[in-house]
């Protein structure tokens, strides 16, 4: 069994890519029956401060998989969630040959339950192992529910 995703990526720019500092990091990411999203680099590699970047879509992705494996490990124990919040910190580092990978990313999120709280790291466990982007990332994803952001 698979799952396939498309989404369509598009960057144009005249007079295009003469030099480094020349061209626009602006793009617009879409898929069929969604709203477009504005993307950029980030900030440090001459891109737009205004629009999503990739290392931003990256933590994204990986907080939004938590939380919804998060629901669905809880409904499958009786516990009702209402309300969750994360704020997770993506880390990159320079590597030796002179290119940038994720060294981290934590997740810190907080969660409302109805009636009394009940111990949440074996759900946050089941969640994050069967949380697909977490697995299929070669850098460490940790949890740290309730953490404050830094």
């Amino acid at each position: 069994m698979a799952h396939e995703y498309r989404v369509t990526v598009a960057w144009h720019d005249d007079p295009g890519t003469v030099d480094y500092r020349s061209y626009t990091r602006d793009h617009v990411v879409s898929a069929d029956g969604k709203s477009s999203l504005d993307g950029s680099a980030d900030r440090s590699f001459r891109g737009s401060a205004a629009r999503w970047n990739p290392e931003e879509l990256v933590v994204a992705a990986l907080s939004q998989c938590h939380l919804l494996s998060f629901l669905h490990v809880a409904a499958d124990a009786g516990v009702v969630v209402t309300a969750y919040s994360d704020h997770p910190v993506g880390r990159m580092t320079k590597d030796d040959d002179g290119g940038w990978s994720f060294a981290s990313v934590v997740l810190r999120p907080e969660i409302t339950v109805a009636g009394a709280e009940p111990d949440l790291t074996a759900l946050h466990h089941a969640a994050h192992e069967a949380c697909f982007i977490a697995r299929s990332v070669g850098f460490p994803v940790t949890v740290e529910p309730g953490a404050a952001p830094p």
